[in-house]
């Protein structure tokens, strides 16, 4: 028996990111526009860094509060009453080391092995992988496309419920369609999930990214306060502080020692300068946060008008999230495209196959960058379009 055979096979069979392989193909290349992954092109702001490197100096590096510091939680209970409207008492937030361990904490709270957690596809892949290695079973159903929009069938959700069904992973807005619930879209979910009794594990990482304006229709516009909802965020996005690796959860605060206990046996809590610095993003970043927004509003215009000019490319200009997903005219293998296009063009794409069912023919590209880029990276792919 190899090494490699003699580790766990729940370890052994977890699966390569397609996203990331693409990007170890083509990191470094002179210049490159990635647009591969889910991030910005500014690092963060220096209002967050200043804090973080304050604490770090005066010592903060100890041991601190599983939950997260007083003063994060605080200014997370603050921004939910700016932005959504709704007064959140501090016990329902728990600071995690980035949304992916939200995520898996999530999982682990809410599944055990050999249950199944129902999401929609194309997604993300890292959940579906999370549950996987967590000994869960992910059971992807595909949201409709028709005319470059994206949909959900409420009846296929319903199809794909069992008796081993445990929750519900909502991604909206989605990454990497952009599909964007209606306000009736996330009341027909949760009923259904009241009704066999379900978890939902809402992901709204992207809810500030709303293009029609304010910000997107979230599960707190509808549930009542005790309904089994946990939700799942990041500090990555909004404040560009990807490399930061700080995340949060919103969960009924009955919930709080689970989470906690879970927190203390994963990452025993997040490094206390590090949340100085999400408490000034979450304080003093509501600017730069919309600056963001601005920015990648224009952008989306920018690619998504030129693709759909080239009269080769399906797709509309999304509602939310940071992606334009395309379907080129000929692409049956988007990995071996998104090979292709990195080598010809120099900007980087990430293939549809890594999304699951549904994003085969697709292709990912994410315009939270300069407009200008934008351009030159709408101007390189039109060109390798239009000569296929």
């Amino acid at each position: 028996m190899s090494i490699v055979n003699s580790l766990s096979p729940r370890a052994i069979s977890a699966p390569e990111s397609g996203i990331v392989e693409v990007v170890n193909y083509a990191r470094g290349r002179e210049g490159l526009l990635p647009l591969w992954v889910g991030e910005g092109d500014l690092p963060s702001p220096d209002f967050v860094n200043r804090a973080a490197m304050d604490a770090l100096a005066g010592g903060e590096t100890f041991y601190t509060y599983q939950r997260g510091i007083p003063e994060l939680r605080q200014a997370l209970s603050a921004y939910y009453a700016r932005h959504f409207g709704i007064d959140l008492p501090v016990d329902h937030f728990y600071v995690t080391g980035s949304g992916m361990q939200a995520i898996q904490i999530a999982v682990q709270a809410m599944t055990s092995p050999g249950d199944e957690l129902v999401y929609l596809t194309p997604a993300w892949p890292n959940i579906a992988a999370a549950l996987e290695i967590a000994g869960a079973r992910s059971v992807g159903v595909e949201l409709r496309f028709e005319a470059g929009k994206w949909a959900i069938d409420l009846d296929s959700i319903e199809a794909a419920t069992t008796n081993k069904t445990r929750a519900l992973f909502i991604n909206t807005p989605s990454n990497p369609t952009g599909w964007t619930a209606t306000r009736e879209d996330l009341a027909a979910i949760l009923a259904l999930a009241r009704k066999h009794g379900l978890w939902i594990m809402a992901d709204e990482i992207y809810a500030r990214y709303y293009f029609p304006g304010g910000r997107a229709p979230s599960f707190l516009d509808v549930m009542d306060v005790d309904d089994k909802v946990m939700f799942v965020n990041s500090f990555s996005k909004n404040w560009s502080m990807t490399g930061w690796r700080v995340g949060w959860i919103v969960a009924p605060p009955q919930t709080g020692q689970v989470i906690e206990n879970l927190i203390q046996y994963s990452t025993s809590g997040v490094a206390q300068f590090m949340q100085r610095g999400a408490v000034a993003a979450l304080n003093e970043g509501d600017a730069f946060v919309q600056k963001n927004i601005e920015k990648a509003k224009r952008s989306r215009d920018i690619l998504c008008d030129a693709l759909i000019a080239t009269n080769r490319v399906e797709t509309l200009k999304p509602d939310g999230a940071l992606y334009a997903f395309l379907k080129i005219d000929g692409v049956t293998d988007s990995r071996k495209a998104a090979i292709d296009i990195v080598d010809k063009t120099g900007v980087g794409l990430a293939p549809g196959t890594a999304f699951g069912p549904g994003g085969e023919l697709f292709l990912r590209a994410c315009f939270l960058r300069d407009p200008a880029q934008i351009q030159v990276a709408a101007d390189r792919l039109c060109d390798y379009i239009l000569k296929l």
